[in-house]
């Protein structure tokens, strides 16, 4: 896979992370300013997936970025939160860890 997908993956990974992060906040104070910001932080994060999808495709970019941001969030969700996941959601979780991974190796040439 190109760094340079990667690099733009990471960062609009940061960027919907911290939208997501923002949206729990809100959701714990109902500060309107921090709704803003959340939706703020989502708008660019999308911004960063055109380019995304113009690099990899439609699939990959959209692939890549949902099965990321499903470990993220989870690790984020977990540590800020507190929250937790049963053994079968964990599962899952490696589930998607183990499409990405597969998703991201160079494509093979051929029939």
């Amino acid at each position: 896979m190109n760094p340079q997908f990667l690099l733009w993956l990471t960062g609009a990974m940061a960027i919907f992370i911290s939208g997501a992060t923002a949206s729990r906040a809100y959701i714990a104070n109902n500060n309107i300013l921090i709704l803003i910001l959340a939706l703020c932080l989502y708008c660019v994060g999308n911004l960063m997936m055109v380019r995304l999808m113009r690099e990899g495709g439609l699939g990959l970019a959209i692939s890549a970025s949902a099965i990321a941001q499903l470990v993220v969030v989870n690790i984020v969700a977990f540590i800020v939160f507190g929250e937790r996941l049963s053994l079968q959601q964990l599962a899952g979780v490696g589930l998607g860890i183990v499409a990405m991974a597969l998703m991201l190796f160079p494509a093979q040439r051929g029939a």
